[in-house]
C-alpha cells in the first residue's frame, strides 16, 4: 500500500514538472528569442515530441523489467539535467544563434528541455506496470495514473504562471524543481533501506542545491550595469545602465533609453511624436497605451498636456517610478490590458500614442481592423492617433499591413520615418487622423513658439526631418489584419533577428540582457 502511494506521489511530481518546465521555457528563452508565437510553437512541439518519445521509451523498458529503483534512476536523472540548465543555456543559445530565428529557437529549446521531458515522459507507463497486478485492471491502473499526471500538470501551470514565476523567479524555480525531482527520486532508491539512508540522500541534495543556488550568477550586478531584473506576470524585465544611459529591457527587447542624469530621452521616435502637440492650439488630453520608462508621459506633461495611461504590466509601472525618473503625480496610470481598456472605458482624447509594440513582439490584438476602430471611436473628430511601429526600412510588409488597416478608418495615414536612409531598420510612426493633416503652415506657425533650449531644437529638427520625409506606402493587393487573420508575427520576424544581434553585440556577450 505504502509503495503504491509513493508511486502515485512519483507521477503526480513528474507531471506538474513537465508543465513547469514548459512555462519556464518561455521565460528562459524568452530574453533571447523573445515570447513570440515561433517560442511557444517550438515550446509545445518539444514537449510534445519529448513525452511521445519518452512513453514509447518507458513502456518497451517497463514490459522488460519495471522496478521501483530504476524509474527512481530515471527521475533523478531528469533531476539533475534541470539543475544543470541555468548553467548550460548560455552555450546553448551562442551555439544554436547563426541558424536563423526559427530554427535556433527550435534547436535551443530541444537541446535544453528535450532530455528531461523525455525521461519524465517515461514515468507513466513505468508506473502503469509496476501498479498493474493482473490484466484485468490494466484500464483502470492506467486510467488513474493519467488523471494524476494531468491533475499534477495543471496545478503547475496555474501555480507557475499566477504565482511562482512572478514571486520566485525562474532560477530558483528550476533549481527548486530539480531539487524536488531529486529528493523524490532519493525516496524511491532508499525505500527498502532503512531511514538514515533516506536522510542521507536527503540531506546531500539539499546541499547540493543550495551549493547550486549560491553559485548562481547574481540577477543583478550594478558593477556591469545591471541594476535589477524583474519576473512580472508578462515578461521578463532588466533596467541596464551603459556609460550614462540607462535601458528598460522586456524580454530581450529594449523599450526605453534616456540619459540617467537628466531622464531625456534618447530614441528618435519620441521627438516625432512632438509633431502630434503642434496640431492643437492649447495642450489636450493624451492617451498612451504602453508606458515603457514614462518617457512619452514626461514630454507631453512638460507641455501642460493632461495625460491617462493604460499599462497592462504593474512590474513596469513599479520600474519606471524607481529607474526612469517618472513621478506619480504626471500621469494617471490604469493597469489593464490597451484593448480592454478601450472597450470598457469612455472618453475622448486629443490625440492616443499606441506605444505596446515591441522587437519580439507585436500584440496581435493592438494592431487589427477591429482594434483601430476602438480607437478612431475614443478619438475627439479632429483628434491623431500616432502608432510606434518598429520596421526594416520605410516599406517594411509590416507597414504596409498597418497602414492599410488603419485606413478602414481613417480618412488621412502618413508613414513618418525616424531615419534618413530607406533602407534602414528604424522607428516608423503612422500618424493617423479623419482631420486634415497636411497642413504645414498651421504647423510651422505654432513650432515658432517651441521652446528656445539646444534639447527642443534638436527634437523639432528631427521632428521636420521625419515631415519632410513622410509617405505614403503602397499598398496595392495588401488586406488588413483582422482578428481572424492577422500574420503580425511572420511580418515581425525579420525584425526581430536584426534587433536581437545589434542587441547582443551592443551590450556584449556578457549576458546582460538575457
Amino acid at each position: 500500500m505504502m509503495q503504491n502511494l509513493y508511486l502515485y506521489c512519483l507521477v503526480f511530481v513528474s507531471g506538474a514538472a513537465v508543465l513547469a518546465i514548459e512555462i519556464l521555457g518561455t521565460r528562459i528563452l524568452g530574453p533571447y528569442y523573445g515570447v513570440s508565437l515561433f517560442l511557444w510553437s517550438a515550446l509545445i512541439a518539444v514537449t510534445l515530441i519529448a513525452l511521445s518519445v519518452g512513453y514509447t521509451i518507458g513502456g518497451r523498458w517497463a514490459d522488460k523489467a519495471a522496478t521501483m529503483r530504476r524509474l527512481s534512476i530515471i527521475i533523478s536523472i531528469a533531476g539533475a539535467w534541470i539543475l544543470l540548465i541555468p548553467w548550460i543555456k548560455q552555450p546553448v543559445l551562442l551555439l544554436a544563434d547563426p541558424f536563423g530565428m526559427r530554427f535556433a529557437v527550435l534547436l535551443a529549446a530541444f537541446v535544453l528541455f528535450a532530455p528531461p521531458l523525455t525521461l519524465l515522459g517515461i514515468v507513466s507507463p513505468y508506473a502503469i506496470k509496476l501498479r498493474t497486478k493482473s490484466l484485468r485492471e490494466v484500464g483502470s491502473t492506467a486510467g488513474n495514473i493519467f488523471a494524476i499526471s494531468t491533475i499534477a500538470s495543471v496545478i503547475s501551470a496555474l501555480l507557475t504562471g499566477y504565482f511562482l514565476i512572478p514571486n520566485i523567479g525562474v532560477r530558483l524555480l528550476t533549481i527548486i524543481i530539480g531539487i524536488i525531482l531529486l529528493i523524490s527520486a532519493s525516496i524511491g532508491l532508499a525505500i527498502k533501506r532503512n531511514l538514515k539512508i533516506t536522510a542521507l540522500f536527503i540531506t546531500a541534495i539539499l546541499l547540493l542545491g543550495t551549493l547550486l543556488f549560491l553559485k548562481l550568477p547574481r540577477t543583478s550586478d550594478s558593477k556591469l550595469g545591471l541594476l535589477a531584473v524583474e519576473q512580472s506576470p508578462y515578461a521578463e524585465i532588466r533596467v541596464i545602465d551603459r556609460g550614462n544611459l540607462r535601458h528598460l529591457v522586456i524580454d530581450g527587447g529594449i523599450h526605453t533609453i534616456v540619459d540617467s542624469s537628466t531622464w531625456k530621452s534618447n530614441p528618435l521616435y519620441i521627438s516625432v511624436l512632438e509633431l502630434t502637440k503642434l496640431f492643437f492650439d492649447r495642450p489636450g488630453k493624451l492617451l498612451l497605451i504602453g508606458l515603457g520608462g514614462g518617457s512619452v508621459v514626461k514630454n507631453f506633461v512638460k507641455d501642460g498636456w493632461n495625460v491617462e495611461v493604460v499599462e497592462i504590466d504593474p512590474v513596469v509601472k513599479k520600474i519606471a517610478y524607481k529607474y526612469f525618473g517618472l513621478d506619480p503625480s504626471e500621469a494617471i496610470i490604469h493597469l489593464m490590458d490597451g484593448r480592454r481598456f478601450l472597450s470598457t472605458r469612455t472618453g475622448n482624447y486629443d490625440v492616443i500614442v499606441m506605444d505596446a509594440y515591441g522587437s519580439s513582439y507585436v500584440p496581435f490584438h493592438l494592431v487589427t481592423e477591429e482594434a483601430f476602430g476602438l480607437l478612431a471611436s475614443r478619438l475627439k473628430p479632429d483628434g491623431i492617433l500616432a502608432v510606434n511601429l518598429l520596421a526594416i526600412g520605410w516599406r517594411d510588409e509590416i507597414v504596409k499591413s498597418l497602414y492599410v488597416t488603419l485606413e478602414q478608418h481613417f480618412k488621412e495615414v502618413y508613414s513618418l520615418p525616424t531615419e534618413k536612409s530607406p533602407n534602414e531598420l528604424q522607428s516608423i510612426i503612422l500618424l493617423a487622423s479623419n482631420r486634415k493633416l497636411n497642413d504645414t503652415d498651421a504647423m510651422l506657425g505654432r513650432q515658432r513658439d517651441y521652446p528656445d533650449d539646444a534639447n527642443s531644437q534638436w527634437y523639432m529638427q528631427r521632428a521636420n526631418q521625419a515631415w519632410d520625409n513622410r509617405f505614403i506606402p503602397e499598398t496595392e493587393n495588401k488586406t488588413p489584419l483582422t482578428d481572424d487573420l492577422n500574420p503580425i508575427d511572420l511580418h515581425a520576424e525579420a525584425i526581430s533577428i536584426i534587433v536581437r544581434k545589434r542587441l547582443h553585440r551592443y551590450f556584449g556577450n556578457k549576458g546582460l540582457d538575457w
